[in-house]
């Protein structure tokens, strides 16, 4: 079949631009579409999870990232009586050996936007910008996307990257379940400011005579501008330069907006599609699933919906079985439904009682937002690490599990001697490159098991027999529940 390419992505999101970085670095022709003039500049998920940070790792950003971002910044919130209350945003979290990462990086979402770009670009792929799809067609042999200016663009499979308001979901009829509270809104806007300094995400209390409200002001690191958020006592005030100068020139006498670049009203939306795959077409990211922005949950469920399904179109263009593409549906939607619960959940808490809600909300919830324990195994209660669940890192011979994961797609780690080789997989001697036991205590497995980590950084299958093909859903370990629809991804 002939086609202009073998992918197109609408949509040059985080999601989108993961998507389509993950099918490049394997060789595949991707095309992305941006119906915008050019990146968005706002301050929208300025949080990037623990988890997300993993799974980004082998596409080779994450180490970028964290060099741009910060992963601490108390919370410093103002009371209404003149208190002031210093608190740490994740008490106690520290990395450990198979834990690199221990909490949220805060950096701009244009920033993480950038970073993907570039790295988009040294695989030889750039954006396409201010080409607006209005149309999706698609048969047995491929998709077509038609553009504004009527060019039509072939492909084998289509990726819906484009947002909540997704041309490619309302192309395809799918339906987006959910609600739109019009009552429950923020100002949110990207500012310059003077007065306060940047070691501190500062909270101001505000009370009018329609209730209570707070001023959220969080320094964007390795940038002169603030994300600010706005829960107002004022149901009707609006996000205009006028209400953003007096609301922040009033906190306190030396604090001075300098500068507006963008700015909106949010409105709580929370929504989900009833399927995520329409034969060639597949749903990812806002186009799938919207959130509420409280926990920084929305970005990074995207983020993973791309990983998840990066590595699985890479394999069925190369030959892999179809079914494997149904195998994101029925591992990403459960996530995604999970996610939509906890960052509702999220938004309770901020918008009864302030930014501080979020900062005083319980451990497990906490725990809950890093994303860690997000799994597709089929039983929920087995014991032990299992299939479907997150591969840990450990510390090797002179590196660390997951460094040696950049080296190839699928890792087989081989205990006492079972080191036989493995098509399309790297396979590692475990015992040899083991530091002080640590990787056998992680991974606890029986005498001359194997355990194969997929592409994605979840176990795929462990056992002492033959290790299922990779690129097969019997690779996934879970996939004999699939059939029947039992599988039950957990968060």
């Amino acid at each position: 079949m002939n086609t202009d390419t073998d992918v197109t992505v609408v949509g040059a999101g985080p999601t989108g631009l993961v998507v389509a970085g993950e099918l490049a670095r394997r060789g595949r022709r991707v095309t992305v579409l941006d119906s915008a003039p050019a990146p968005f500049p706002g301050p929208r998920g300025n949080g990037i999870q623990p988890r997300t940070l993993e799974v980004l790792d082998p596409l080779g950003v994450t180490d970028r990232l964290v060099a741009l971002g910060t992963f601490r910044l108390p919370f410093r919130q103002y009371a209404t009586d003149g208190a002031v209350r210093e608190r740490d945003r994740h008490p106690g979290l520290e990395p450990t050996p198979d834990q690199p990462f221990a909490r949220p990086l805060i950096i701009p979402q244009w920033r993480t936007t950038q970073v993907l770009r570039e790295r988009l670009a040294e695989f030889g792929v750039t954006v396409k910008q201010n080409a607006r799809v209005v149309a999706v067609e698609q048969d047995q042999d491929g998709t077509t996307a038609i553009l504004e200016n009527r060019r039509r663009l072939r492909s084998r499979y289509l990726v819906g990257a484009d947002g909540a308001s997704s041309t490619v979901r309302n192309a395809l009829g799918v339906g987006f379940l959910g609600q739109t509270h019009d009552e429950v809104r923020m100002l949110l806007a990207e500012v310059e400011l003077d007065g306060l300094d940047r070691d501190h995400w500062h909270t101001f209390d505000l009370v009018g005579d329609d209730g209570a409200g707070f001023l959220s002001l969080c320094p964007m690191p390795a940038s002169p501008t603030w994300a600010l958020g706005l829960r107002s006592p004022d149901p009707d005030i609006r996000a205009d330069e006028a209400t953003l100068h007096t609301v922040v020139d009033g906190i306190r006498p030396r604090v001075r907006l300098r500068r507006i670049g963008w700015s909106s009203t949010w409105r709580l939306n929370v929504r989900m599609v009833d399927r995520f795959r329409v034969d060639r077409v597949l749903l990812a990211g806002d186009a799938a699933h919207v959130h509420s922005p409280a926990g920084g949950q929305g970005l990074n469920t995207g983020i993973q919906d791309a990983i998840n399904l990066g590595w699985k179109l890479a394999a069925v263009l190369d030959g892999a079985e179809d079914a494997l593409l149904d195998t994101y549906e029925a591992e990403r939607k459960p996530v995604a439904a999970a996610v939509l619960g906890l960052s509702s959940e999220l938004s309770r808490q901020v918008l009864n009682s302030g930014v501080g809600g979020y900062a005083d909300r319980p451990a497990a919830l906490a725990r809950q937002g890093l994303q860690l324990d997000i799994s597709y195994r089929a039983d929920p209660d087995a014991p032990g690490l299992r299939p479907g669940d997150r591969a840990p890192d450990a510390p090797l011979d002179n590196t660390t599990l997951f460094l040696l994961r950049r080296q190839a797609n699928w890792t087989v780690l081989a205990f006492d001697g079972t080191t036989e080789p493995v098509h399309d997989a790297q396979v590692l001697d475990a015992d040899a490159l083991d530091v002080d036991g640590y990787l056998r205590r992680t991974y606890d497995p029986v005498p001359g098991e194997r355990i194969l980590i997929r592409p994605d950084g979840h176990l795929g299958w462990r056992g002492t027999g033959a290790i299922p093909a990779t690129g097969t859903t019997s690779a996934l370990g879970y996939a004999a529940q699939l059939s029947d629809g039992s599988a039950a991804p957990r968060t």
